[in-house]
């Protein structure tokens, strides 16, 4: 099943953003805070392996979440959500199955969740959670 949330906040302004890497650093901040106010607890931030990086590492109630964050500050190529494309998530399983093998979780339960973050105005933005954005099936 899949949950979509839908907030919008005001913000400064998005013009304070001089790049990419900046705008997706602010984008992570604001998503970590927001999974936090919803019961999410923040267990890695930025987790990298050689398949990738892993922006949110949480845990919600008994389930661990691998958390992909996408900030857009316009429509012009889509919603955020929407880049996270079949490579992307190939590459999230991958880190997911390593750290979940380092650190001897391989029974647990896990989701794939994306924090999609998009400029509606130069200070108005809305964040949207997909809950289960990946489908996932454990390799036995």
């Amino acid at each position: 099943m899949q949950e979509n949330v839908r907030k919008k906040r005001k913000y400064q302004n998005m013009t304070r953003f001089t790049n990419r890497k900046k705008i997706g650093e602010w984008g992570e901040r604001i998503a970590a805070r927001y999974l936090a106010d919803h019961g999410y607890q923040i267990i890695a931030c930025n987790y990298r392996t050689g398949y990738g990086e892993i922006d949110l590492i949480c845990l919600s109630g008994d389930v661990w979440c691998f958390v992909e964050v996408k900030t857009r500050r316009s429509q012009r190529y889509g919603f955020g959500y929407q880049g996270v494309t079949p490579q992307k998530q190939r590459h999230m399983i991958l880190a997911a199955q390593s750290y979940l093998d380092q650190y001897g979780l391989q029974e647990a339960p896990v989701r794939f969740d994306v924090v999609s973050i998009d400029w509606i105005g130069s200070s108005e933005y809305r964040i949207e959670l997909i809950k289960n954005a990946i489908d996932f099936k454990r390799q036995l």
